[in-house]
Formats: structure tokens, C-alpha cells, sequence
């Protein structure tokens, strides 16, 4: 049976909600989908029904392996969308989040095969986050924060956590763009903010915007 548009935006909650045991609280779905905590409950005993979680009332939702492949299947299909609109169609990586909300509910399986040949099969999407593969399984990174970073180190930049476009504008003003080498100056003490240098450039970036973005060494 098809997933409904409602019963995929669920499952995406859960793929970037749960935690390393597999678990996530009605709560956090509830704040993270702006959703009524009664509606999220009928919801995940649908998704016990269809052996996704193990629902217990008043204990976390336990993800089962079915449904987090399923999770990933979804994400699959934003973070394909995303790439082939910025690698086939010229979008920027600021423009193309809410046209793959848009197109992720599409669910013919070809569509998004053909999409991932066309593509060659890229395992990572525009803002640096992993692409699932046709099975659902996802590379591991071993990624940190940028605000984790001391002065003098050397990174790279990997990925960000945030796709909103005043965000992604905010990087696009400064120059920083995935695969760039970002070198840490100086790290604020009153404010966290944080001076790096790209090539010979050097910027100011606010705490959040470092806590945003992920670097690899």
C-alpha cells in the first residue's frame, strides 16, 4: 500500500530525529512537525500497526529497522531531487528545498532510478548531506560543528544542518561553498562568533551560523 503525503513527512521526522538507539519521543515529533501531541500518537500506533515503530505509551517510540529504511527512502527521494535540480536544471543550492518537498511525494520508483543513472549515482546531495541508496543505507560521515573547531585549525567544509535559503544566501554573500578550506583566526570570547580565512579572505561568522555548518579535517 502507498504511504500518504502526511504518513512520508512522519517518516522524515523520525530519519532526522532519532537518536543513536533508535529512539525519539512523541514530544520531539510533536515540536519538530507542529503537530498536536494527540494527532502524533494516533499517528505512530498507524505506524506500530505497520511494524515502523514499537509504540509503548509514555515511553520513547522505538524506529525499527523497516522503518528506518523506510525513513530513508523518503529522503532519498528530497536529496535526489535537490542534486538533479542543481546538477541538470542550474537551480541554485538556496532554491531547490521546497520544490523537492514538492516532488519527494511523487511515487513512481523509476522516476527517482532514472534520476539517480542520470546523475550517475551521487551519494551526496547539494548541502553535503548522504543520499540513502535503493535499499535505504546511508553513508556514515564523521563529521563535527564548526564552532567545535580551535583557532589555527584547518578544515573543510562538509555540510550544513540547515537548508533554509537565508541561510544558504548568508554562505553564498561570504563565498563558502562546500569543499571550501576554512581556517579558524580567532573565536570571540564574549560572543562565540568566529573569524576564518577562505583562500586569502577573511570573514565574521555569527555562533549559530557555526553551529550550522559541518567541517571535516
Amino acid at each position: 500500500m502507498r504511504t500518504t503525503l502526511t504518513e512520508e513527512n512522519y517518516l522524515k521526522a523520525l530519519f532526522h530525529l532519532v537518536d543513536n538507539e533508535g529512539k525519539v519521543t512523541i514530544n520531539e515529533l510533536s515540536k519538530f512537525l507542529n503537530v498536536k501531541m494527540p494527532s502524533v500518537n494516533n499517528m505512530m500506533k498507524k505506524f506500530a500497526e505497520k511494524k515502523w515503530v514499537v509504540y509503548e505509551t509514555y515511553k520513547p517510540l522505538l524506529v525499527t529497522e523497516t522503518g528506518k529504511r523506510e525513513a530513508a527512502l523518503v529522503v532519498r527521494k528530497h536529496r535526489l531531487t535537490e542534486m538533479f535540480l542543481v546538477k541538470k536544471m542550474n537551480f541554485g543550492w538556496e532554491n531547490v528545498h521546497e520544490i523537492a518537498e514538492q516532488l519527494e511525494h511523487v511515487h513512481s520508483q523509476i522516476f527517482f532510478d532514472k534520476m539517480d543513472e542520470i546523475l550517475d549515482h551521487p551519494k551526496f546531495d547539494p548541502h553535503g548531506e548522504p543520499i540513502p541508496d535503493k535499499d535505504g543505507n546511508i553513508i556514515s560521515q564523521d563529521l563535527q560543528k564548526l564552532s567545535a573547531c580551535t583557532v589555527g585549525e584547518t578544515v573543510t567544509f562538509a555540510s550544513v544542518t540547515l537548508s533554509d535559503d537565508g541561510f544558504l544566501n548568508y554562505l553564498n554573500e561570504r563565498k563558502l561553498l562546500l569543499n571550501t578550506k576554512i581556517k579558524v583566526i580567532k573565536i570571540e570570547e564574549f560572543d562565540k562568533s568566529m573569524t576564518i580565512q577562505i583562500g586569502n579572505t577573511k570573514e565574521v561568522l555569527s555562533r549559530k551560523a557555526t553551529e550550522i555548518i559541518l567541517v571535516k579535517k
